[in-house]
Formats: C-alpha cells, structure tokens, sequence
C-alpha cells in the first residue's frame, strides 16, 4: 500500500536526524546525498530538512531526513558525542528500536584526523550504533552511509509498521478529502 506525494508513490516514511556539533558537516552530508552535489552550505541556523524518494530492496521510500555526525578533525565534536548527543537521542527518541548510525565525516582531510576510525567503531558499539566514515565534500561513502542505515531499518519489522502507518495515515487523509470534495457521505 503506498501514498501519493505529487506524482511519486512511495511504500514507507521514514524520519532520519543527522545530529551532531556544529560544522561538522551534516548539512554537507545531507546535500551530497540528496543532489549529489559537492558544495560549501552556508551554516544551518534551526533546523532544517530535505525529502528524499528512492527504491531501495525493491520497496519505495520517503525519507524526511533533519539536520539540526562528527568531524575527525576536531576531537571534541567526537567528545560531544557520547556527552551530549547520544543522551538527547536516548532522551527523545520516540522509538526504542530506532536504528542509529555513527558517521565521521571529512575523512578527505585525513593528515588533520584527530579521532581515528578505531576510536569511532568502538563509540559505535558501545552506543549499539551502525558505523562507517565519509567525505561529504568528494562524496566518498555519503550514499554507502544512508543506503547501510536504511537496509537496517527495513530489516525491523516494528520499524516498518511504523513507517507504513504514516502511508496508511496520508491514504486516510487523501479520502477523507476526496469525500468532502464530492459533498461528504451523500447520496449519489
């Protein structure tokens, strides 16, 4: 069963927050998967969000994905980590399930690496977190990032009736408005 957002149809609807210190690269992160594109974003102020449709395991996604991931050149976005932005995740998730994926970005700078990929995998574990490193400004590894993370969730049977609910609640909604366009419940 599937939902109708202009001319795509898609399977599932997915939330996806990218967290993490600021200029760490989320939002470069984000743009790179999204447009496959490398550029320099000014700095997000808020928050932010982009929509993504793709197949992926033949079933069609919607990804709302938010940008309020650490930079592997500054340790103490990687401090921050297990200091503040694991505890929010814990704090605020709507979902005990949910699938985390620790990112470290920049790895193209890897002469200024001040974490390395050792100290992120072990993080990783100890957070129950997916792992893996990339450069949002060459791309390397941005679209291997979400594509590992969304295989995960689609392994989740409780993720997944979560993320069809959100199609099957739009469905409902679309006739509901189709019905009050026609007149409501009257008789034809």
């Amino acid at each position: 069963m599937g939902s109708k957002v202009g001319n795509n149809s898609y399977d599932y609807s997915f939330k996806i927050l990218l967290i993490g210190d600021s200029g760490v690269g989320k939002s470069s992160i984000l743009l790179s998967f999204i447009s496959n594109s490398v550029h320099d974003p000014s700095p997000t102020i808020g928050v932010d969000f982009k929509i993504k449709l793709l197949t992926v395991g033949g079933k069609r996604l919607k990804l709302t994905i938010w940008d309020t991931v650490y930079d592997v050149t500054r340790r103490e976005t990687f401090t921050n980590l297990s200091s503040v932005w694991a505890k929010e995740v814990e704090l605020y998730s709507t979902n005990q399930d949910c699938v985390k994926i620790l990112v470290g970005n920049k790895v193209d700078r890897d002469s200024e690496r001040a974490v390395t990929r050792e100290e992120g995998m072990i993080l990783a574990q100890e957070h129950k977190c997916l792992f893996l490193e990339c450069s949002a400004k060459n791309t390397e590894h941005v679209k291997q990032c979400f594509k590992d993370l969304l295989y995960k969730i689609l392994e989740d049977p409780s993720l997944l009736e979560q993320g069809s609910a959100v199609v099957k609640n739009q469905i409902l909604k679309q006739k509901e408005v189709q019905e009050s366009a026609r007149g409501g419940n009257c008789c034809s």
